[in-house]
């Protein structure tokens, strides 16, 4: 690792955030999507749905979390990809930088935008009517469990970025991502899916996560469904991170 990897990362980490903060639509579009889902199931859909408790934005949620989440990591992509075709990768290699600074940069700059994102989005649930009794140790296992859930989708990000032969391909990647709450615990309980759709929602990481958040959130025990959440989220994102660098070292081969 190159002495000065730290000191470069701060360097390149300062400077993809400068591009968002000159671009505040990136975050306001990635939260307000999510706070309109929320509202849109709350306030128009929620009276039809029954999902077996009375604070639906409770249950809500932990869904609408994943969802900007997922809906924020495809401007890594887009930013990464527009960087690759500016060349200002070959300018940043012909100085004397750790190479990897360059891409973990943007990763922290996920890391930053879309926590951003999440306190929004946790402060309109409250005004919604969201409350919580769980203390400190629960929000830092939700934190926890919603960073490595960001970096592992954001190492899919980066693996985009690096692989996309234009704009529209390198944003594309993330809805599925998207989506894929809408096919889990995350609107309805998946005992309410029909068979085949159910053992999807059930068997997809959405669900464990959802449900641990949900459950660290009410302070209900959450079994061995948290180790559930964290071996996919470390799953994906080692695995993600190491196709990610395989792409960029060939890149910059």
């Amino acid at each position: 690792m190159n002495a000065h990897f730290f000191s470069d990362t701060s360097v390149m980490t300062g400077r993809s955030l400068r591009h968002v903060t000159r671009s505040m639509d990136t975050i306001i579009t990635v939260t307000i999507m999510p706070i309109a889902f929320m509202l849109l199931f709350v306030f128009v859909l929620g009276g039809a749905i029954q999902a077996g408790t009375d604070n639906y934005v409770g249950y809500l949620l932990p869904g609408i979390l994943l969802i900007a989440i997922a809906s924020g990591i495809s401007y890594t992509a887009f930013r990464l990809f527009n960087d690759l075709q500016s060349g200002i990768f070959e300018r940043f290699h012909s100085m004397p930088i750790a190479r990897s600074s360059v891409l973990w940069g943007h990763v922290l700059t996920s890391l930053v935008s879309n926590a951003i994102s999440v306190v929004v989005i946790v402060l309109v649930a409250l005004l919604m009517g969201f409350r919580s009794s769980a203390g400190v140790l629960p929000w830092l296992a939700v934190a926890g469990i919603l960073v490595l859930f960001t970096l592992a989708l954001t190492w899919i990000a980066v693996l985009a970025g690096l692989s996309a032969k234009s704009t529209d391909g390198a944003v594309g990647f993330s809805y599925p991502l998207i989506f894929l709450p809408f096919v889990s615990s995350a609107f309805v309980p998946t005992a309410s899916m029909p068979g085949p759709v159910r053992a999807f929602a059930e068997n997809q990481p959405v669900t464990s996560i959802v449900n641990t958040i949900r459950a660290l959130f009410e302070q209900q025990p959450v079994g061995g469904g948290i180790w559930i959440a964290l071996a996919w989220g470390v799953g994906i994102l080692l695995i993600a991170y190491a196709l990610a660098m395989r792409a960029y070292r060939r890149k910059i081969a």
